[in-house]
């Protein structure tokens, strides 16, 4: 991507420092700051750190909402976008589902967070479009790696945090220090108080919860036919009603409220109104049939699963989901675990395995699953699953597919085949 300043193109650095010439200028940043020697020894007509094109683009107006945790940052940050742009803001989002400003789509599913080049310029386009509000979510990798250097925040959000990514952080220990190094300066700042607890700089921090006590509580709701909740912020309450199910959802929607009415002041029951309108986030459990009841979300931690199965767990249910290649593998009996604690019946199977052994990943799931009097079946061949699972689907039972929900492909050695669980099952009903 080229980005014209005063006339000449500028590009980023690459790893390899490409020869420069006179039109070409180097953007360095902390996370390539190894090639920066290099690229000064070319002598190019300018090297521009991220403040300096903060600069030039002018974009410090924008407000930035930044959101971090294990789950519930894409319905969270889509939840507040609604909300935004229904009480008459402009507002942009950037995340796991692309970038959308003023309720249109930009750019496909790419990074949970971007290069920092790549959201600066985002934002911008988000000013150039009227945008006030620049929603993001904020990924542990973007932490470590610096992608969000730079970047000041109007709020800070944080949902909660387990197991996930230790293939690349290795400890828990670690991983929950990347996420609390977010908190830890005096940005106003949103905590989940029921959620593990993390270190934070107490100043400008703002609490949610439906247990604890805390700045905006749920103090009552019932999950029949989505959501109906009262919540309360000091002496106001007011009620908000969403089609939305379980319990994780109450928590991605009471922070969304609390966020919108910190950043924008607006009366609490206006806000409120505007839970009803948004009908929440494609591949979040998603019903992509009433009649059979077949659900499809993206759950593919422990934590996740016993989020999505637990607000279900009055229903027969019939599970398919599988584990991802290449990626934390001590997480996999723990979501066998989780299957056999909820599910009547359990079809192992792909999810992205990519150079990973399909069978070793099931075996390793399955490890977790002690009560073998259960219908467990191995298919390593995600459709075939599917397909068994909903021509074994009994009256009064249900079918949920987890570990995916609106990813369209299917990574399988370094190569994306198209795939997505939802059109499976769309073909199978005809």
């Amino acid at each position: 991507m080229k980005i014209e300043i005063q006339n000449k193109p500028y590009k980023y650095i690459t790893d390899n420092s490409q020869e420069c010439d006179e039109e070409t200028a180097y953007f360095c940043c902390e996370q390539n700051s190894k090639y920066l020697d290099d690229a000064k020894s070319k002598n190019p007509p300018a090297i521009v750190t991220v403040e300096e094109y903060k600069k030039l683009l002018d974009i410090d107006d924008v407000q930035l909402i930044g959101i971090t945790g294990t789950n519930g940052k894409t319905t969270t940050a889509a939840a507040i976008y609604s909300i935004l742009l229904d009480l008459g803001y402009g507002c942009a989002m950037q995340g796991t589902r692309g970038v959308f400003i003023n309720d249109e789509k930009l750019e496909g599913k790419t990074l949970t967070t971007p290069l920092i080049f790549n959201t600066l310029n985002h934002i911008k386009e988000a000013k150039n479009r009227g945008a006030k509000y620049f929603v993001m979510e904020v990924s542990s990798h973007a932490i470590e790696q610096n992608r969000i250097e730079g970047l000041d925040f109007a709020l800070k959000i944080y949902t909660n945090l387990t197991q996930d990514h230790l293939d690349y952080h290795k400890t828990f220990k670690e991983y929950k220090r990347v996420k609390e190094s977010f908190f830890l300066d005096e940005t106003p700042k949103l905590i989940n108080k029921d959620a593990r607890k993390i270190n934070f700089n107490i100043k400008n921090a703002f609490t949610y919860a439906l247990d604890l006590p805390a700045t905006y509580n749920v103090t009552a709701y019932t999950l029949k036919d989505g959501i109906s909740a009262a919540v309360r912020n000091f002496d106001k309450m007011e009620t908000f009603h969403s089609g939305l199910h379980g319990t994780f959802n109450v928590y991605n929607l009471l922070a969304a409220i609390a966020s919108v009415h910190i950043l924008t002041k607006k009366p609490l029951d206006k806000i409120c109104e505007m839970i009803e309108n948004f009908g929440g986030v494609s591949g979040r459990m998603e019903v992509v049939s009433q009649n059979p009841l077949v659900i499809v979300d993206f759950a593919h931690t422990p934590d996740g699963m016993n989020q999505v199965l637990d607000s279900l767990k009055d229903k027969d249910i019939s599970l398919v989901f599988g584990a991802g290649g290449d990626r934390d593998k001590s997480k996999r009996p723990l979501m066998g675990k989780v299957a056999n604690r909820y599910a009547k019946k359990i079809y192992l199977t792909s999810d992205n395995p990519r150079s990973e052994d399909p069978m070793s990943i099931l075996n390793d799931i399955k490890e977790g699953i002690r009560n073998h009097e259960k219908l467990i079946m191995i298919e390593p061949d995600r459709e075939k699953a599917i397909k068994k699972a909903f021509e074994d689907l009994q009256k009064d039972e249900i079918l949920v597919i987890l570990g995916k929900g609106d990813e369209d492909y299917q990574e399988i050695n370094g190569v994306k085949y198209p795939f997505d669980d939802r059109e499976v099952v769309r073909e199978l009903l005809g």
